[in-house]
């Protein structure tokens, strides 16, 4: 058996295809999984037997020490989180314990228990927040807009200063907006394919959305995966920012899908204004050279293909 790596969230999308990955070099991977939820393991079904599940409150420090100081993984990927965003801070404080309590037991058992350990951070483009600087890169000052994006803020700079403070491997990929067939049906990607099935078997007749002008940097999280595993392969420890630096507005998404199966989306589609969003206006685009430079990374996916897959896994399923 190779490393051992431990992965929280591993059930969830970036964690499942994570998994897979690390599988696939044969890597011994431990997953972490909220005890208090019920878990859905359908991301993880093909490769249940050759995983190590542990349910295990990443916000109980004794817990999580023990588990590090036990078995001394050779990385840790920090995934776990609250990430559905509504940019509303009223009753949002659930949000904040996996970014910064979770993230600072996480380290701080690292840094006692087992130093060697190489940590990832899950950040996020929200980081950024209301930015006046487009494309974004690793130098960008950070202005979150959301309790997700604060939370997030917070990890980052928990993982910076354990790195610095603590000489640990410890680095944050801040990811833009990342899709799949595995995206929890409460985004708006994964919310259009998935009731664009519903459509098209007699089930649904509107789909009903917000700010469909809404432009985002989209990629596919497989792709993105690969990128937190590669953050962790490098001598020194260091920050990325992960995206495809294009442009997509959710109509464009909406256009691909409906013509991918031959349907006018205009008949389709209803407006509520009430779901548009504060910051719908605001042009999160990453660029991502230092990743191409020192990771050797290039996203693989192209938005078409992202949106044609999405919609053959929600017709087929």
């Amino acid at each position: 058996m190779g490393k051992i790596a431990v992965i929280t969230g591993i059930s969830g999308q970036d964690g499942s295809y994570l998994a897979e990955l690390l599988v696939k070099k044969n890597y011994k991977v431990i997953g972490i999984c909220n005890p208090k939820k019920k878990i859905n393991f359908k991301n993880l079904s093909h490769i249940k037997k050759k995983i190590n599940l542990k349910k295990i409150d990443i916000n109980n420090y004794s817990k999580i020490k023990n588990l590090i100081k036990k078995i001394k993984p050779n990385e840790f990927y920090h995934l776990a989180a609250q990430s559905f965003i509504n940019y509303k801070f009223e009753d949002e404080f659930f949000k904040l314990n996996p970014n910064i309590n979770g993230t600072h037991y996480i380290l701080s058992a690292i840094k006692e228990y087992s130093p060697k350990t190489k940590f990832y951070f899950a950040a996020s483009s929200e980081l950024f927040g209301n930015t006046d600087k487009t494309p974004q890169n690793e130098d960008t000052k950070f202005n979150p807009r959301s309790a997700y994006g604060v939370s997030k803020v917070a990890g980052f700079y928990l993982t910076k200063n354990y790195r610095e403070a603590y000489n640990i491997h410890a680095c944050s990929g801040i990811l833009y907006n990342h899709e799949s067939p595995r995206r929890n049906p409460n985004f708006v990607s994964r919310k259009i394919t998935n009731k664009l099935s519903l459509i098209l078997s007699g089930k649904l007749k509107k789909i009903t959305l917000g700010n469909i002008n809404s432009k985002r940097d989209w990629g596919h999280a497989k792709d993105y995966v690969y990128a937190m595993w590669k953050m962790l392969q490098i001598k020194k420890a260091q920050d990325f920012v992960i995206g495809t630096g294009k442009i997509h507005s959710v109509k464009d998404f909406i256009k691909i899908a409906f013509a991918y199966v031959k349907l006018d989306y205009k008949k389709y589609i209803k407006i509520d204004k009430n779901l548009f969003r504060p910051n719908d206006k605001i042009i999160l685009k990453a660029n991502s050279l230092k990743a191409k430079k020192i990771l050797n990374w290039k996203p693989k996916t192209n938005f078409k293909s992202l949106v044609h897959e999405m919609v053959d896994y929600d017709l087929n399923n």
